[in-house]
């Protein structure tokens, strides 16, 4: 069962994790509170702080003050945020999903006291965030993965610190530090933080360049308002550097060039560290195991190879499972014939809890790059190779229940007949 919001404090005293027992009537406000605050997180905020000035030396002081702290973040109340988040970060330094966001309410603030904090926990982050590295990745994830989302976490770590490190009077060391966070990840905000400090600095053309930058790399998460913005400013330099907006298009087309060739790069980079990256043969791909064995896809030349790529998450995925052991159970007697499940989840933690739940049976193995070989859009999805390993059929989606089976059987009989070369 997943508890959340406020419920996961009451359930910290059932399971008595709180240093001193409450009072019976604190315990009931305590539950009153609980009941009022799954609205919103407004409500949420408004509770916890009554709730505590009520009872500042509660046994629930630690779990309300980190739970104070993420709907402060989430509502945009800096005062608050800081607040709370400095309490919650003083017990648990090493919160990497507090971190950012009480780091952001500190530089909203834009004091020297503030900068300075946000200047620690921004650099503490960084540190975080390079020792994972360092311990290389868990096996959650793929390499590739791996490396896309510390890189980015590095990234934010690092824009953070440029801002703080500005705001205490070092500019240039802010540019610098802007400049890294770039490199290791070329975004938007990274390219928005160059572009300030490079403005500060009097430097308008490279400040100009990398505000285009900014505005030319796509980024899901800037709102309409920020590019406007974006837009906006990069106009008002471009006229003050050179009088008017003519030419600008063209330095937008050549930021566009730029950006493209660096994030082209970047997923290059990423391709790298995949297990199976630049093989274009199906049958050079080896597929890592959910127990820890691997397949040499080259171990099964000759054969009809059926592949159901799935993930914990699709729930047309679940939903045809049947239909597909329906299938593989009409040629368990044909050594012609090999069934393979195929996850395809960014996160592997949760594929073993996953499948001893479903009580599914047989080795999984993770995809490996075969998504990226046969430009897989959408799960589920069924690929069928006929024994000279050429992609007989790709059934896509989830089919008509009533005829998977029949349909994938029809087409594991049709490969099987085409001769082996």
């Amino acid at each position: 069962m997943k508890v959340c919001g406020l419920a996961a404090v009451a359930l910290a005293y059932a399971l008595g994790q709180p240093a001193a027992k409450p009072s019976a009537g604190e315990l009931d406000e305590l539950q009153r509170a609980l009941a009022e605050a799954n609205s919103s997180q407004i409500e949420v905020l408004r509770v916890i702080q009554k709730y505590l000035a009520e009872h500042p030396a509660t046994a629930f002081r630690p779990d309300l003050d980190h739970r104070a702290a993420e709907a402060a973040i989430a509502v945009h109340d800096n005062a608050l945020a800081v607040r709370y988040g400095e309490a919650a970060l003083a017990r648990t330094p090493d919160d990497t999903k507090l971190l950012p966001g009480v780091t952001h309410a500190l530089l909203a603030l834009e004091t020297r006291d503030a900068a300075q904090m946000a200047l620690q926990y921004a650099r503490h982050a960084e540190d975080l965030v390079r020792k994972m590295q360092s311990d290389g990745n868990p096996g959650n994830v793929s390499p590739a993965e791996w490396r896309k989302q510390t890189d980015h976490l590095l990234n934010l770590a690092l824009v953070d610190e440029a801002r703080a490190t500005g705001i205490v009077n070092r500019p240039e060391d802010a540019l610098a530090i802007a400049r890294r966070a770039f490199e290791v990840d070329p975004d938007e905000a990274a390219a928005r933080e160059m572009a300030y400090w490079f403005e500060r600095a009097g430097k308008l053309q490279e400040a100009i360049d990398s505000l285009a930058d900014a505005f030319m790399i796509p980024d899901p998460i800037a709102t309409g308002a920020q590019r406007a913005a974006d837009r906006a400013h990069l106009g008002e330099l471009y006229r003050k550097l050179n009088g008017s907006e003519t030419g600008m298009g063209a330095l937008c087309l050549q930021a566009y060039d730029r950006t493209a060739a660096l994030l082209k790069a970047r997923d290059a980079n990423f391709e790298r560290n995949e297990p199976n990256s630049g093989k274009t043969n199906v049958l050079d791909f080896t597929l890592s195991g959910l127990d820890g064995k691997s397949l040499a896809l080259a171990s099964l030349k000759g054969k009809v190879v059926v592949m159901d790529l799935w993930a914990t998450w699709c729930i047309p995925c679940r939903e045809q499972h049947p239909l597909y052991e329906e299938a593989k159970q009409r040629f368990r007697e044909n050594p012609a014939v090999v069934f393979l499940s195929v996850n395809a989840d960014a996160d592997r933690s949760a594929v073993k809890p996953f499948v001893e739940r479903m009580k599914w049976q047989g080795p999984v193995y993770f995809e490996d790059g075969l998504a990226r070989l046969f430009a897989i859009e959408g799960l589920p999805a069924t690929l069928l190779l006929d024994r000279n390993a050429q992609l007989y059929t790709h059934l896509n989606g989830f089919l008509d229940k009533n005829h998977f089976a029949d349909l994938l059987t029809e087409r594991i009989r049709d490969a099987l007949a085409v001769p082996v070369k």
